[in-house]
């Protein structure tokens, strides 16, 4: 059967698909993150080759900080997904006074980003398109060295500042550098998702990553409240406000959040102004499905509260945990979790993807997931009738 997979996911965030899920996956392309062309050369290989039904585009983690003055060595990065940072912009707390927003349509970084995501949704106009966007709170972070996951540290210097001392022991200036950023980034997302004959890029929305900065106790829920959600809101609100339509309706620009880690509390984001919500269900601490979402319509916090959020609510971003898909992984293991993820959610649409950025992958593992259709699909072919 051949689908129309651009409505098909406005269909899913409906409730009303005709298609069970659309499968998806994204890495990073060492060596290709620098330039428009590579990136996107990279990332409609990439698409092309596997096929996606809807594509996350997944560009280098330092490019928020570039824009703001760091210097990252594009050609060091370590063995791991992300460049060097050489140096980074806050050294002391008092530092985070001199961010400021920025334009973003005279920014060499972000036009080069906005330039990228437009050929990729070019080549992809008959599929979902969304552009990878940090959370405020992640980019001051990363504009200190501060890891965006707990214990995880920056590729480059240690940081100078602690959490303490940039948001806790200043908030005010620390606020007033989130103010800065969100807007850029509102601005940035507004850009994004312009019509081409708009001078934008014409994506459908964009993957909103809060990344760590929620998980692994790194912040209480009422430090994120004060430090985070409100600059959150001000990203999404823009995807918001660039659009007339509803989550559902063809045309409507998407927001999905990504909240990444083991204990990444996504029922923090029940009630946010979100179509889709992504966490990984296999790792300590975080929820099953069935946990958090509720009725058709309700998505229910771990501490009982439900969220009024009309009649069909977020939708889950579900599938097997990203490692899983490397060499030398257990492939069973794999068959077991989109077994799971499948058997779990029959009935009710959703979209599947591994749960956070490839680490790297195996072609067979990655070839198992492209082909899960269904529940038998994801089983060893001798367990089959």
């Amino acid at each position: 059967m051949t689908i129309d997979r651009k409505q098909a996911f406005h269909d899913i965030l409906d409730g009303h698909a005709e298609v069970p899920f659309l499968t998806s996956a994204w890495a990073h392309f060492v060596g290709s993150e620098y330039g428009p062309a590579e990136l996107a050369g990279a990332h409609i290989d990439f698409v092309e080759r596997w096929d996606w039904d809807w594509v996350k585009i997944n560009p280098r983690s330092a490019y928020y900080p570039e824009a703001w003055g760091a210097v990252f060595d594009q050609f060091d990065y370590g063995g791991g997904k992300s460049p060097r940072l050489e140096r980074p912009v806050i050294l002391r707390p008092e530092d985070t006074a001199g961010i400021r927003h920025i334009d973003v349509e005279s920014s060499q970084v972000f036009r080069e980003q906005v330039a990228a995501a437009a050929q990729i949704a070019d080549r992809f106009d008959d599929r979902v398109v969304i552009q990878t966007v940090f959370s405020p709170l992640t980019v001051l972070y990363y504009l200190a060295s501060l890891p965006r996951v707990k214990n995880k540290p920056v590729y480059g210097p240690a940081p100078t500042v602690t959490i303490e001392s940039l948001l806790f022991e200043q908030p005010d200036a620390a606020k007033s550098a989130l103010l800065a950023i969100a807007k850029t980034l509102a601005d940035y997302v507004r850009l994004l998702v312009a019509p081409r004959s708009q001078g934008g890029a014409g994506v459908d929305g964009i993957f909103y990553a809060v990344t760590g900065t929620v998980a692994k106790h790194y912040l209480t829920r009422e430090q994120y409240r004060e430090f985070g959600e409100p600059f959150d809101r001000i990203v999404l609100d823009a995807v918001r406000d660039a659009s007339s339509l509803s989550a559902g309706e063809a045309g409507a620009k998407i927001r999905l959040l990504h909240t990444c880690q083991d204990y990444s509390n996504p029922d923090w984001f029940v009630g946010y102004p979100v179509d889709v919500l992504q966490w990984d269900q296999f790792l300590a601490g975080n929820p099953k499905p069935d946990e958090l979402i509720g009725a058709p319509g309700e998505w229910t916090s771990l501490d009982g509260r439900v969220a009024d959020l009309g009649v069909h609510g977020p939708v889950p971003v579900l599938g097997p945990e990203s490692r899983l898909l490397g060499a030398s992984t257990d492939i069973d293991e794999l068959r077991r979790e989109l077994r799971d993820v499948v058997e779990e959610r029959v009935g009710r649409p959703f979209l599947l993807a591994p749960s956070c950025t490839l680490p790297g992958f195996d072609d067979s593992r990655l070839r198992l997931l492209r082909e899960t259709t269904s529940i038998e699909a994801a089983l060893p072919v001798d367990a089959i009738d």
